[in-house]
């Protein structure tokens, strides 16, 4: 940098760096907080963010420069401190939430699209076809192919026209159609219970400023339509307001943003790994600009750069899903709450099932707590079932009972629909080789291959590495020796089909529908009637109302209780609840089969007992013991490593360089269960804290204190952990 420079700009950049970077301020730039900008760092430039400026007086070091502006609108004032925030949060760097904050910008800009504009010159011949092209044409520039539509002539026409100058081309991207929705347009009839916790939920939006409710209702109850119109409140209000809508799958979107676009008149932005680039960054930039004014989007939408955000509803709050576990690690569910917090908006949570965080906040009076106690209508909740597989199991190599089988075929007979739940995707978990005994494996990793018949390949749903089905075992080189263990959604789906040939079958799992425009046609036939037998993993367990569906069998309700997860009493619970609450969602009653070798379980014994309160009262018991959430604290620090003597001394290092702190333990280092992936080997810690302990001080201290891993040695922070593998 040369001559003297008036202010220096800290300038955050989407990387894994501890803090903002100083550039000197080009004169005459007029940089303001919140800029986007592009600066050089060592060789290459990239770009970042001004979350400061400050007098170069008495600054005598010389600073490179900042090499440009961008042209996208800059980034609020509350986006910044939210980032901020979610980074002392997670105890990480101040760039990775930042990385996740400009996806939208960096996407690629949409492509100039040619249109056609009538010049004004006449041809030298004209004719009616001539007549109607150029009327359509002062009408509105349009592309070659919709201005030979709208006059209903061949492109010859055109082609002719532009020769002759009395068209010419012009590049236009088109702007994005964000229409003002309408909170006017009138609802659903709500019941009493839900025109209550409308009601309320009213009241608390007058107040202003920064309020929090759950609404904890039963499956069917209709929470939807009750935040609908807190959503309708909020628009109502301030014409400048804007609406986060956070869902946990993809696959619900589009059935919510057609409810939007029915209650409002105007369909919603649209955020989530599914869309387009191009759409991703007009959305980002409508975000910014205001011009969007209700949001409908996965986790990442919490990182939008909204202008004037005033509501933020986490529909399906309990959701496991809503944990990000790579990369940036957080629970949008938290941070959800934070944002409002910070913006001073409200934030409405909303579940049949809610997390013991959730109902533990309510009880304390940090919730508002709204309880939807009936079905909307003439619905009622279905009746559970056990069907104890120890007194009528499988016949050998099946794997639904005769209670399950027989209730199918009942179902079928009334031309109604059945759904089988399986949490397991592909055709069987393990491949085993009947030879030597060796467990079909992934390369450089612990994780068993799962066979699918679909694509005939064996697939690590950990890694995504993929193989033919062998012929020979890769282990011994024994030929047909390969067996499949256990069952996954395509063998549950293939025994459905061999016992009702007649029956329309279709299978739900992630494996089988890719991409959101596949869900949406999925559901659509279900809604319709078109399918009999939908074979699903928990991907049709949230959010959806099947009108015919009145049968509910869950092939293996033991599933997610195995296992070292301390939530997995609680996330049984709400799994099964939520996908038994598929079942009797109109005028005819539903009823759910859960076959189990454990019907004794507290957990099941509350499901078919219907009573969650007990179920929560005994788990809330054993946490409190414990110390575990909510009654305390935990979080996680993962290592990898190639290699594991270097792995195992460092986590012996660091291990020695935890904080002596009061009502703070720390568990480990152990092998973690998952031990390889990828080449790499893991380690875990598991810290425990009393709540009213800071364990975010705690956890930045040990990181500071600790020694700097080696290169090939990485450190993850995980606050609040979801995974235990």
């Amino acid at each position: 940098m040369t001559g003297a420079m008036s202010r220096i700009a800290q300038v955050l950049l989407p990387l894994p760096l501890p803090e903002a970077f100083d550039y000197a301020e080009p004169e005459g730039m007029e940089l303001k907080v919140g800029d986007l900008v592009a600066v050089p760092l060592g060789p290459r430039q990239v770009s970042g963010a001004v979350i400061g400026l400050k007098d170069a007086y008495g600054h005598n070091r010389p600073l490179k420069s900042v090499l440009a502006r961008h042209s996208e609108p800059a980034l609020p004032a509350g986006a910044l401190e939210f980032i901020d925030w979610a980074a002392r949060y997670a105890v990480d760097s101040p760039g990775m939430p930042l990385a996740i904050a400009l996806r939208g910008a960096r996407a690629p800009k949409p492509r100039p699209e040619k249109v056609l504009r009538a010049t004004g010159a006449a041809p030298a011949r004209m004719t009616p076809a001539r007549e109607k092209v150029l009327a359509a044409a002062e009408a509105g520039p349009l592309p070659p192919a919709a201005l030979a539509a709208a006059a209903g002539v061949s492109s010859g026409v055109i082609k002719a026209l532009i020769d002759e100058g009395a068209l010419e081309v012009e590049l236009r991207v088109a702007a994005p159609a964000f229409p003002e929705p309408d909170p006017r347009r009138p609802g659903a009839q709500l019941n009493p219970s839900q025109a209550a916790a409308a009601a309320e939920l009213r009241a608390m939006l007058a107040e202003g400023g920064f309020q929090a409710a759950l609404i904890d209702g039963i499956t069917g109850s209709g929470k939807t339509e009750v935040y609908l119109e807190a959503v309708a409140d909020v628009l109502a209000r301030d014409r400048d307001a804007q609406v986060l809508i956070l869902l946990p799958e993809i696959a619900l979107t589009q059935q919510v943003i057609a409810r939007f676009s029915e209650r409002f008149g105007a369909e919603p932005g649209e955020w989530h790994s599914g869309i387009a680039s191009p759409r991703r960054r007009r959305v980002w930039e409508a975000v910014a600009t205001g011009r969007c004014r209700i949001v409908v989007g996965a986790r990442s939408a919490l990182f939008l750069p909204f202008r004037k955000l005033a509501l933020v509803v986490v529909d399906e709050e309990h959701d496991s899903s809503y944990k990000q576990d790579e990369g940036f690690i957080y629970h949008a569910r938290d941070l959800a709450v934070a944002r409002a917090k910070i913006e001073q908006a409200a934030v409405i949570l909303a579940s049949a099932t809610p997390s013991l965080e959730s109902l533990w906040n309510a009880e304390q009076g940090r919730y508002r707590w709204l309880r939807l106690t009936a079905r909307h209508g003439p619905a009622v909740l279905p009746k559970i079932e056990l069907v104890d597989l120890r007194a009528t199991p499988p016949e050998p190599g099946r794997w639904l009972s005769w209670p399950l089988v027989q209730a199918m075929g009942e179902t079928f007979e009334r031309g109604e629909q059945s759904l089988l739940f399986l949490n397991r995707r592909g055709y069987a978990p393990l491949v085993l080789c009947k030879a030597c005994g060796e467990r079909l494996c992934a390369p450089d990793t612990q994780s068993w291959l799962v066979e699918h018949r679909y694509s005939g390949r064996l697939i690590c749903h950990l890694t995504g590495f993929s193989m033919p089905r062998p012929e020979r075992c890769p282990h011994c080189g024994a030929k047909d020796s390969l067996v499949s263990i256990g069952p996954g959604v395509e063998r549950v789906a293939e025994e459905a089909a061999q016992l009702f040939p007649e029956a329309r079958l279709a299978v739900f799992s992630s494996d089988t529908i890719q991409h959101p425009e596949a869900a949406r046609t999925l559901i659509d036939q279900m809604q319709a009637g078109e399918i009999d037998v939908l074979v699903a993993t928990q991907a049709a367990a949230k959010g959806h109302n099947f009108p015919k569906l009145t049968l509910v069998g869950v092939v293996d309700a033991d599933l997610s209780l195995r296992g070292g997860d301390l939530r997995a009493g609680e996330r049984t619970y709400q799994l099964l609840a939520q996908v038994s609450g598929r079942a009797g969602r109109a005028e005819r009653p539903g009823r759910a089969l859960l076959q189990t070798y454990c019907p004794e379980h507290p957990v099941l014994q509350a499901l078919k007992a219907q009573d969650r309160d007990a179920f929560v009262e005994a788990e809330m018991a054993e946490r409190r013991l414990a110390g575990l959430p909510p009654y305390g604290r935990l979080a996680a620090v993962i290592l990898s490593g190639p290699d594991a003597q270097a792995l195992e001394a460092y986590a012996r290092a660091l291990a020695a360089a935890a904080p002596n702190g009061e009502g703070v333990e720390v568990y480990g280092p152990a092998d973690a269960p998952l031990g390889l992936i990828r080449g790499r080997r893991r380690k875990r810690f598991l810290v425990r804290a009393d709540r009213g302990v800071d364990l975010q001080a705690f956890m930045s201290t040990w990181r500071a204190r600790g020694p700097r891993p080696p290169g090939a040695i990485r450190v993850a922070v995980d606050i609040d952990p979801y995974n235990f593998l």
